[in-house]
């Protein structure tokens, strides 16, 4: 049906277009009988599909990533399409509007998405209010958290503990989002000594709760071997549970788009298809070198079943797909899950 749909969609601005498949996807699901049989088609059943991690049980390893859901509109929704976990986010203390419109580009001969939103979100404080109205049984939600644009990197720590703690009672894990290329030097914080500083802090105060949540790092695919080698480190060092590899990348190779399209675009991380394989050989490189220890979520260009299953062969534990569901639509999920099963 979505195959269907997305060339009426693609008629859009990208980001009129996502608020419009939210419209219709709501009334699909508000007529009872329709609702009931989407989210029968949709969702996949198997012992074989759940994982046990962190202390958490997943129905099935397939996530929704960070940024579709950025203040908790839209996850319970969501949850009827078969994701085993869903990822809230990035929020950050304070309300922001995010970069000027437009700032979100698809490249369809690449199958692949700009966006440099800029982290626009309603604020900690609005994504709590939702969240304390519950969320559907047995759906893992894992919390995106990151620093306001106006606060200078030495102050980073105090927007990051702060979102943590008002998140803190609400969500099952936590993901501290370092590796935007979108908000100002917030990269400069992926390197060894404010990365450490960072997480060492979010760390003593996660172990001083009664029942302490996982805290995974989220980084850039464009890393270099030294700087992985240096996230290994950290990792061991500060404890936290894991990583997610990757977000978007600043790189522009290898695209089948014009460079002046390129040029007209801009600035912004770029998801989809062409990071397909530098995600997979950083999860692989992590993963190996971390002697098969490191707990790794999987997300860049999984558009496939096949997409996904390298990226578990490489030593993803999970994985997480965003804008290939932008393109395949969200029976990606479902053929993802039946395709794991067999």
């Amino acid at each position: 049906m979505y195959q269907l749909l997305k060339p009426i969609l693609f008629l859009f601005q990208p980001e009129k277009a996502h608020h419009l498949t939210i419209v219709l996807a709501r009334i699909g699901f508000a007529i009872p009988i329709v609702g009931w049989l989407l989210k029968k088609y949709y969702t996949v059943k198997d012992k074989s599909l759940e994982r046990n991690l962190f202390g958490l049980k997943f129905e099935n390893p397939v996530g929704l990533a960070a940024g579709f859901d950025k203040d908790g509109k839209y996850f319970r929704l969501m949850s009827n399409l078969g994701f085993g976990f869903i990822e809230l986010g990035t929020v950050t203390p304070k309300p922001q509007i995010g970069n000027p419109q437009p700032r979100l580009f698809r490249l369809k001969g690449d199958e692949a998405i700009i966006n440099r939103m800029g982290f626009n979100n309603e604020g900690v404080g609005a994504l709590v209010e939702r969240l304390k109205k519950g969320k559907p049984k047995n759906l893992i939600v894992g919390g995106n958290i990151g620093k306001n644009k106006v606060t200078p990197n030495e102050n980073a720590t105090d927007d990051y503990t702060y979102a943590f703690e008002q998140l803190f009672p609400y969500v099952d894990y936590f993901v501290v989002n370092v590796s935007s290329p979108n908000t100002p030097n917030l990269r400069d914080l992926q390197e060894k000594e404010p990365l450490t500083k960072l997480l060492s802090l979010l760390q003593e105060l996660n172990q001083q709760k009664t029942k302490p949540k996982p805290i995974l790092l989220k980084i850039a695919p464009d890393l270099t071997d030294t700087q992985l080698d240096d996230i290994i480190d950290i990792v061991a060092a500060t404890k936290i549970d894991g990583v997610i590899a990757t977000n978007t990348t600043i790189s522009r190779s290898g695209l089948k788009e014009s460079d002046a399209s390129i040029k007209a675009i801009g600035n912004g991380g770029l998801s989809g298809q062409p990071l397909t394989n530098r995600a997979t050989e950083v999860i692989r490189y992590l993963y190996e070198k971390s002697g098969k220890t490191l707990t790794i979520i999987g997300v860049g260009g999984i558009a496939s079943a096949k997409d996904a299953q390298e990226k578990l062969d490489a030593g993803a534990a999970l994985v997480q797909i965003y804008s290939g569901l932008i393109y395949e639509g969200p029976a990606l999920v479902r053929r993802i899950n039946k395709a794991l099963i067999r």
